[in-house]
């Protein structure tokens, strides 16, 4: 009798709102729209990427996160989002905790843009780029030489502290073992901009060369190699961890990109064999 009653009140206010009462009962069960579903659901993927950039993502690097996801949303239903959950990106760098002895060090550009050298160890390029892992992101600097495009020096962490790109530089010295002064170019990232790159470097007759601010160009060499990676090796897989991902890359640079990749500013042959070419015909010229 009781339900009999509940179920006439509800048609009847069903009929003074105007809707049907199937459309009652399921809001009853599931009050929430399927837009605020759909908000619930993107806020957290919103903050996951958030986090993972170590709050340095603004909304349209998350968006495009979330486009390589497969999510269909818009910028400005992301910026929205973001904004409700009081979260924004880094604008600048970080200050840095303990002032006293922390200065930057700018350098003139003095590859300007000139990729072409005509022998090994006169110019090396460095960049550091980041690949994500389901254990969280994995940060990967690398040495080029400009004369082959070869990546002669490489270090992978968890973190971008400077010591990763020191690493990466040390490998390439060791590897390569310069007697003349050579050329090493990079951004303006502070990374090498600390105080331990530029002793690094006077330390090893290496002379310090740096983009202009914001210039991608300036270091295109590197960025181009980044892209190759990424889109030959990294966009192909997904990650468990971070010691997979070091694998995966190892693998790549030492025994597919140095070796055996093509590359079109060495004739198509390999960074390893266009130095092996040049080292023979050196050798027959003396």
């Amino acid at each position: 009798m009781y339900e009999h009653r509940t179920d006439h009140a509800v048609t009847r206010l069903c009929s003074v709102m105007r809707v049907h009462p199937s459309g009652y009962y399921s809001w009853v069960k599931e009050p929430k729209s399927r837009r605020q579903k759909r908000d619930e659901h993107l806020m957290g993927l919103v903050k996951q990427y958030w986090i993972e950039s170590g709050g340095v993502y603004g909304y349209r690097k998350i968006y495009t996160d979330l486009m390589e996801l497969g999510e269909s949303c818009g910028k400005n239903r992301v910026h929205k989002l973001m904004r409700l959950a009081g979260i924004k990106s880094q604008v600048g760098y970080r200050k840095p905790r303990y002032s006293k002895g922390n200065v930057s060090h700018i350098a003139d550009n003095y590859l300007q843009q000139d990729f072409a050298v005509s022998e090994p160890n006169k110019v090396w390029v460095t960049d550091i780029t980041y690949i994500r892992t389901y254990e969280g992101w994995l940060y990967l600097a690398v040495v080029i030489d400009l004369f082959s495009r070869q990546i002669i020096g490489w270090s992978m962490q968890h973190r971008m502290h400077s010591d990763i790109v020191l690493k990466a530089l040390l490998m390439a010295v060791w590897r390569r073992k310069p007697d003349n002064n050579v050329i090493i170019h990079s951004d303006q990232g502070s990374q090498y901009t600390s105080s331990e790159w530029q002793s690094f470097l006077k330390t090893h007759n290496l002379t310090c060369s740096m983009s202009r601010r914001g210039n991608c160009y300036d270091n295109a060499v590197a960025e181009s190699f980044f892209q190759l990676l990424k889109r030959e090796r990294i966009k192909r897989r997904i990650y468990k961890n971070r010691e997979e991902a070091r694998r995966d890359i190892f693998d790549y640079i030492e025994m597919f990109y140095n070796p055996i990749r093509r590359h079109g500013n060495n004739g198509y042959l390999s960074p390893v064999e266009f130095e092996k070419n040049y080292d023979i015909n050196k050798k027959s010229v003396y």
